[in-house]
Formats: structure tokens, sequence, C-alpha cells
């Protein structure tokens, strides 16, 4: 009686999770862990890639909305309880659309890459870099001085004016970014989105003032928000005083005109 083959052994669950894990690696361009195979130096060492490459954006290498979130958490955090300033910029390329509809989608992906890398040039290792969506971009830098942050933000815009992307038939493409930022209120128990909201308020107001510029708030400690109010001290904010009557005859002093003058740096 002939002998019946022995079934092929299917992988088990672990196997094809591994190998999954491989795949992942490999599109990424990254290189499988040293050592040997399944042992824990090996698992170790491939769950930290696979930690990393969860948190980058798959197009730039940059962080990815995910961990820029949970990092601007953190800065909220620590700016509450030590007081140190930090700045966040908000960086959106100007005029997208017009190079995605001109040269394709493909010269578009080519310039998001570039102006991530031109930001990440322009900024110090400590500072965090986040493709957040698009062509926008964010940039956070803990332990910014309020009198450095104008030439910081400054400083992006023209790293990547100064940037050429080439397309594949050797056309030269000019980029500019619009750049809006604010800083954390310090001693302040706030939230990731009051800054965040903060940030886009001034990146908006830059993009309606030209494009190619940097808009920051006036102030390193703007007005506390009615949130921030409550959140610190638990309740509504108090009645604002009367003010006291003007003498007979005596003019009133004017006030300075309140707003947040936009910075353009020269090339």
């Amino acid at each position: 009686m002939d002998s019946v083959p022995a079934p092929t052994a299917e992988p088990t669950g672990t196997a094809q999770r591994l190998d999954t894990a491989l795949a992942l690696l490999r599109h990424a361009g990254r290189a499988e862990p040293a050592g040997v195979p399944g042992s824990p130096d090996y698992l170790h060492a491939l769950i930290d890639q696979l930690v990393d490459l969860s948190s980058r954006d798959a197009l730039t290498g940059l962080s990815n909305r995910r961990n820029f979130e949970l990092s601007l958490a953190r800065e909220v955090d620590r700016v509450a309880r030590s007081g140190e300033s930090a700045l966040l910029l908000m960086v959106d390329i100007d005029h997208f659309k017009r190079i995605n509809d001109g040269h394709g989608h493909a010269a578009g992906d080519r310039v998001i890459q570039a102006v991530g890398q031109a930001l990440t040039d322009s900024v110090r290792p400590m500072d965090l870099v986040a493709r957040i969506g698009g062509e926008e971009y964010a940039v956070l830098l803990p332990n910014c001085p309020p009198a450095f942050g104008p030439q910081v933000a400054a400083r992006v815009r023209q790293r990547v004016a100064r940037s050429s992307v080439a397309l594949d038939d050797g056309t030269p493409v000019a980029v500019t970014v619009s750049v809006g930022g604010a800083f954390a209120p310090q001693w302040v128990r706030s939230t990731p989105g009051i800054w965040l909201q903060r940030a886009d308020l001034q990146l908006y107001r830059a993009k309606a003032e030209g494009r190619d510029r940097v808009c920051l708030e006036h102030s390193a400690a703007p007005a506390v928000t009615t949130q921030e109010r409550e959140m610190l001290l638990g309740g509504p904010p108090p009645a604002k005083a009367s003010r006291a009557p003007r003498a007979p005859g005596k003019a009133a002093k004017p006030h300075a005109r309140e707003g947040t003058p936009s910075i353009q740096e020269p090339e």
C-alpha cells in the first residue's frame, strides 16, 4: 500500500507575524536586525525598529502626526511645570496645488521631501520636525528663548526659499513656505489644542498677508484664554473692574495698537 505524504506544515501565527514585521522593514528600506532570528536580542531590536517606524511619516521620514501630538502634549506639561519657554512653528508650502497641477504628483512628493529636509537642516537635533498632513509641517522647539524665536523662524523660511527642487527633466522648481508661530504659555496649565490653534492663527495670517513670510505672536506670554484661566483657577474669569472716570478736560492717553506684526527677513 502506497504511503500517504505528510501534509506540509502551515506557518504558525508567530511565524506569520514575524514575516509580516520583516516585510514592513524591507518595504521601508530598513535592514533586518542583527543576531539569531527568534532570539530575545533579535526580537527586541525588531520591536524597536517597528516602534520607530510607526512614528515616522512614510514619504519624508519625519515624525508623523501621532508622534507630534504626543510630543506636543509632553511639552505643554513640561512648560507648565518648569516655566521654560518653547516655540511651536506651523509651516505650509505656498501654492502647492500649482506644483501638483503643473508638474504632477511625483514632483509634488519630491517637493514635500525637499522641504522636510530643509526644515530638519535649519533646526537643532533636539527639535522635532513633523509632517502633519499634506504640505503642512510642524516644528517643536523646546527651550527656545523668546529673543531667538524670530531668528529661528526666519532661518526656517529662508532655508526653504534657498532650496531649488530639480524635477526629472532637470527643471528647477522654486519653493517658498509660510510660517506661523506661538510660544507655549509659561507656568499655565494649558492644552495642546490651544497652543496649536494659536500657531495656526499666525500661519493663516502669514498666508493672508502675502505668503513667503513669518508671523509670530507678539509676546512669549500671550493673554491667557478663558479655558486656560478656568483650568488654572477652577472657575470663570472675574469681571473686569470698572474704569475710573476721567477728569473733565483731560484727554485720554492713546492706547498702543494691538496686533502681532509679521516678521519679514531679507534674503
